[in-house]
């Protein structure tokens, strides 16, 4: 089957779709190929309406089942444009959708206590323009069976990275940093899996409150600017670094109140902008390197290990600089995944692909290691052309 894999991550920055040929084999695994990657940058008012909607105070009724619409037009015009310029003949379409609120862990709500998490974007409107059947919704399904609804790349990582001798990291960097940890000679219910903390969501905010520019391209500014160690530290004591996985973060914990604060306590110490921007990312990559070193590095039985980074983060030249630093003395050697063949920005574009193909092959997409799920599930809802 062809199947258009569509992403669009915490940072909110636009659209990813990735076509993707996948095959069952003998083995069982299914086998991928990445067939082409397109990138579509939010136009300013949608971006805008869904930034407004993240984790929004108060909004009204109809905002949200307009942007809910208009964020599915977006999507079809995103996959008409790669199939004009990759022509194929797609079967099958996986949409993540845009989270604009993500609880994982149970609250009381109107006299009742439950996690719940919603994905935007109408998967009616993506089968009606493109005539193909589209797999959307995966999270839920996981968090009825007691996950976090996240992470659920982990299992393309297993697919295509797992090696026999050698440990293998996928660190993610997106709005939110995370990671799939795959000890050598593994099974998937092996690999551990969970979001580290602040990716690209901090830089990003404080870039356009300082800068009005909506990210540190290549890390430039960042490298012009002093981490202030007092905040660093001070930060680095959130609850939610210690908290033992599987756990996954968001704007809840990572947007724009922290990212407030955040600024606060770097202005009562310099006023220098770019100390500001040197701290957060010395921030998200510390915050990935503890991870990695506490929960992570004790399963790889002292093989080597590659850390293979994506994500927009993986552009960041400071980011990856402080990264390597800090991973170096564990016998990690940090790789972008270019490396391996699949461009960094479409890899979750096409672990959507891959979830949409098993829900469709009625086979589990979660990794119960890496959601705290109490078994495997099959993900997702399908909308018929």
């Amino acid at each position: 089957m062809i199947v258009a894999g569509i992403m669009s991550g915490t940072s909110a920055d636009g659209i990813d779709v990735a076509l993707v040929r996948i095959r069952d084999a003998k083995d069982g695994n299914p086998r991928l190929k990445l067939l082409a990657h397109e990138a579509f940058p939010y136009p300013p008012a949608l971006r805008k309406a869904v930034l407004a909607a993240m984790n929004a105070q108060s909004t009204t009724t109809a905002e949200l089942a307009r942007l809910n619409w208009r964020l599915g037009l977006a999507y079809a015009e995103s996959v008409q444009l790669t199939l004009q310029r990759h022509p194929v003949k797609l079967d099958l379409i996986g949409c993540h959708g845009q989270t604009l609120y993500h609880q994982p862990t149970a609250q009381i709500y109107a006299g009742q206590k439950f996690a719940c998490t919603w994905q935007a974007g109408e998967a009616a409107v993506l089968a009606g323009q493109l005539g193909v059947p589209v797999v959307s919704n995966f999270r839920p399904a996981d968090m009825v069976a007691g996950g976090q609804g996240a992470p659920l790349v982990p299992l393309l990582d297993f697919v295509l990275f797992r090696h026999a001798k050698r440990g293998r990291v996928l660190q993610n960097i997106g709005g939110i940093a995370n990671f799939t940890a795959i000890p050598p000679s593994t099974t998937p219910e092996q690999a551990l899996a969970f979001d580290t903390g602040p990716g690209n969501m901090l830089i990003d905010a404080l870039m356009q409150t300082l800068y009005r520019k909506p990210m540190d391209e290549n890390g430039a500014i960042a490298a012009t600017g002093s981490i202030l160690l007092s905040v660093l530290n001070q930060e680095l004591t959130h609850k939610y670094f210690n908290k033992i996985p599987p756990k996954t973060a968001g704007r809840e914990q990572f947007g724009r109140e922290y990212a407030a604060a955040f600024l606060a306590a770097c202005q009562k110490i310099s006023k220098r902008k770019q100390d500001a921007i040197a701290t957060a990312t010395a921030l998200t990559a510390k915050s990935i390197a503890r991870a990695y070193i506490r929960f992570a590095a004790p399963l790889m039985q002292s093989a080597p290990v590659d850390y293979i980074v994506s994500g927009g983060g993986a552009r960041n030249l400071t980011l990856i600089s402080q990264l390597t630093a800090l991973l170096k003395p564990n016998n990690c050697r940090v790789i972008p995944i270019d490396t391996f063949g699949l461009p960094a920005e479409a890899k979750e574009a096409a672990a959507f692909a891959l979830l949409a193909w098993q829900t469709w092959h009625y086979r589990p997409g979660n990794l119960p290691s890496a959601t705290g799920a109490s078994r495997p599930a099959v993900l997702g809802q399908v909308s018929y052309a």
